[in-house]
């Protein structure tokens, strides 16, 4: 995924208001962005930070810029935008980078489905023999000691999800948790219990159920992002 214009360079001040930052342009400037990321931002969000943002070209909209990536101090490059999760999963998808995920005709976006009245990510439907995969999909932005985390705040929604695979399952089709980990320095990736630990014993309870887990890395430039390399999971903690 290419980003459409080219990034701007600025220095965060702060992150407030859970969607709003503020940042300051290399003219100086001071100009209020968005931030399309639910969670805490976990090292990512530090004020004095570098971080890069997109221009809409759109004056009308309430903030023309949004927040995209984040420089960690030994240069590494965080995306944050969660918005961008289910696009790099289905580009790995179409471009075989995700290897579990191949075999499918078509695939579709932010289906209902469930008893808990959701949608899911990506719905991938074999028509020939009428399987369907239910996927689906997490932003990870959280790295310590080399490992990803999920959730980095605590996300009924996340518990919900997971029941709703179940529940797929249940009903004889494949279901797969995928996490999009949009940094460059994690090698496996686990459940946050120490975040949020009614999250962690879903998962394990949703994988004892049948449903797959699966995450890729991604390779980070200010010209864009893409899926590279998949990572272990692990649930203990």
């Amino acid at each position: 995924m290419k980003f459409k214009t080219p990034l701007i360079k600025a220095t965060l001040i702060k992150r407030y208001k859970r969607f709003l930052a503020d940042v300051s342009l290399e003219s100086g400037e001071i100009i209020t962005i968005h931030t399309a990321n639910t969670g805490t931002m976990l090292g990512c969000s530090a004020p004095g930070s570098t971080v890069w943002i997109s221009d809409s070209q759109n004056p009308k909209r309430k903030c023309q810029y949004s927040w995209e990536l984040t420089e960690l101090e030994q240069g590494a490059l965080v995306g944050i935008n969660t918005m961008l999760s289910n696009h790099l999963v289905k580009e790995g998808i179409e471009n075989c980078v995700i290897k579990e995920l191949q075999g499918f005709d078509v695939i579709r976006s932010e289906v209902q489905y469930g008893s808990e009245n959701s949608r899911i990510d990506l719905l991938l439907e074999e028509g020939w023999k009428g399987e369907k995969c239910y996927v689906e999909v997490k932003n990870v932005t959280a790295v310590i000691d080399g490992m990803a985390l999920f959730p980095d705040a605590v996300s009924k929604r996340g518990a919900k999800h997971l029941r709703e695979l179940i529940e797929m399952v249940d009903e004889g089709h494949r279901a797969v948790m995928c996490f999009c980990v949009q940094r460059e320095d994690a090698s496996v990736l686990r459940p946050a219990d120490e975040i949020d630990k009614v999250y962690g014993e879903t998962l394990r309870h949703a994988l004892n159920c049948g449903v797959e887990a699966i995450a890729y890395m991604a390779e980070i430039s200010t010209c864009g992002i893409e899926l590279v390399k998949r990572l272990p999971v692990v649930t203990m903690y």
